[in-house]
């Protein structure tokens, strides 16, 4: 086998390179060489045998009677001499040797070799590496430049850019680094990786090597916050109610989520159950904390307020508010957080009648939707609502009879000051009619059935709800009101 052979051979078995990558960059040396000697390179034909153990390399001439231009064009009587056959205006390829090259054609020639060769290389790496964009990769520590950091990946080079450090984290030489391919980037040698062990997505996929229920789309990772070095906060669910989302991310006495710790040197991680309802999510979301409750204040613009008790106000904050703007950030929620005292001060019940008021408004002749469960009331806590129902004590008027009775026991979850507040909250927005009221009213005296007039019926102008003329007060909104007599 020639030279050729054996160096196309090692080329592609040896360093990997395609076969079709090798040729073009042989017949471009080529190419670039004839051009420099010939000054075009239009008319060269490069044809290698089928085993390539050899090329040839050929000028293709024009025959004619009379040569203008001897690079591509030839005399009939010298055509004649190499094929008996040929005529004017027909084409015949002159086999040129290499070596007949001037020196500068050479050098051309391997400028180009090892462009090609170059430029194959990277193609080739990029193909192999541009599918593990966000999959995590194991390096050592090589060098520190301007605070970024290179690490040595083998084949490539990868660099940890200083934004993509976290600040808990410090390296010497020939550390072992595991990070996030970020994106790749062509360079001179080759190809660099941009790493990142800051990004949220090196969490999520440590996470996943850990938790099988993740691979396996079992539990589903909704969402993902992180402020680097301080606390991660993840959002998980699954469609199976047979399983613990976020016990299985924490795996036996916390081990899965512990491995996750320890690589990213101690970092707390707090995982949390993610709901649709937003009050539960916010509740969850401010994890470590325990919130009383949660109040939805205006749901289009998404802002809720938090009340907890005083010890653990500051937990619910977090260290520079760290823990309540990374639930801010999980839920998409401006969350404003209060002790028990403060909300007090903001007179919340007012803020439930208001609700209740805009829920019941009847400004059209149309009635007013009845409110007859719990669940639909403007302000209630619904993982209470969850676990009334699971009592049996869905409906409001069930419900009502039943706490005013004293016939409601413990219930599993709830505290008797729960209790208290969907109590509260019913009789700030729903009204009771007495049943004889009802009766009477069904019931008028012969003396209403001779009045021919019918008679009228008034609301208050503030919020709409129904009242009567001996009323100074609403019953609702508690606006101050007078009557004047028609002056006939």
């Amino acid at each position: 086998m020639s030279e050729m052979a054996d160096a196309i051979r090692e080329l592609t078995q040896e360093k990997g390179f395609s076969l079709e990558s090798v040729k073009q960059t042989i017949e471009n040396t080529l190419r670039a060489a004839y051009k420099r000697t010939f000054g075009t390179a239009d008319n060269c034909v490069i044809t290698f045998a089928d085993d390539m153990s050899d090329v040839t390399v050929a000028s293709r001439k024009t025959i004619v009677d009379g040569v203008y231009d001897s690079v591509i064009e030839i005399e009939l009587e010298d055509a004649l001499k190499l094929s008996p056959d040929c005529e004017i205006g027909d084409e015949i390829d002159i086999i040129v040797d290499p070596k007949s090259f001037d020196r500068s054609a050479v050098s051309v020639g391997k400028q180009e070799t090892h462009k090609g060769l170059n430029e194959s290389f990277k193609d080739k790496l990029y193909n192999e590496y541009k599918d593990k964009v966000g999959e995590i990769i194991i390096g050592y520590y090589q060098r520190d430049y301007n605070g970024n950091i290179y690490v040595d990946l083998g084949k490539v080079e990868g660099v940890l850019p200083k934004k993509y450090q976290s600040p808990r984290e410090v390296y010497q030489k020939g550390d072992r680094i595991k990070a996030v391919i970020m994106e790749l980037k062509r360079i001179s040698s080759g190809l660099q990786l941009v790493l990142s062990r800051s990004d949220p997505k090196f969490v999520q996929t440590t996470l996943e090597l850990e938790v099988p229920e993740i691979q396996d789309k079992t539990v589903e990772i909704k969402k993902i916050v992180r402020d680097a070095g301080y606390r991660t906060k993840i959002a998980v669910a699954t469609s199976k109610e047979d399983i613990d989302p976020v016990g299985a991310c924490v795996g036996q006495k916390g081990m899965r989520i512990q491995n996750v710790i320890h690589e990213l040197e101690g970092e707390k991680i707090d995982v949390l159950r993610y709901s649709d309802d937003p009050a539960v999510f916010i509740k969850n979301a401010l994890s470590p904390a325990e919130v009383n409750r949660v109040v939805i204040l205006d749901d289009e613009k998404k802002t809720a307020l938090a009340i907890v008790n005083d010890e653990q106000f500051s937990v619910a904050i977090g260290k520079n508010g760290q823990n309540v703007r990374l639930a801010n950030r999980l839920c998409d929620w401006n969350i404003d957080v209060k002790t028990e005292e403060q909300a007090a001060e903001l007179d919340l019940s007012e803020l439930v009648t208001r609700k209740a008021a805009e829920l019941f408004n009847n400004t059209s002749s149309a009635e007013p939707d009845e409110i007859q469960v719990i669940a639909d009331l403007p302000g209630v806590n619904q993982d209470v609502v969850s676990k009334l129902k699971a009592a049996g004590y869905e409906d409001i008027e069930k419900f009502i009879v039943a706490y005013e009775n004293g016939e409601i026991g413990e219930i599993e979850g709830v505290t008797a000051e729960e209790l208290e507040e969907v109590s509260k909250i019913i009789h700030n927005n729903v009204e009771f009619v007495e049943e004889d009221e009802e009766e009477s009213e069904a019931a008028p005296s012969e003396e209403e059935n001779t009045v021919t007039e019918e008679e009228e019926e008034y609301f208050c102008p503030e919020c709409g709800a129904k009242i009567t003329l001996d009323m100074t007060h609403c019953p609702s909104c508690g606006v101050e009101f007078e009557f004047e007599e028609d002056e006939e």
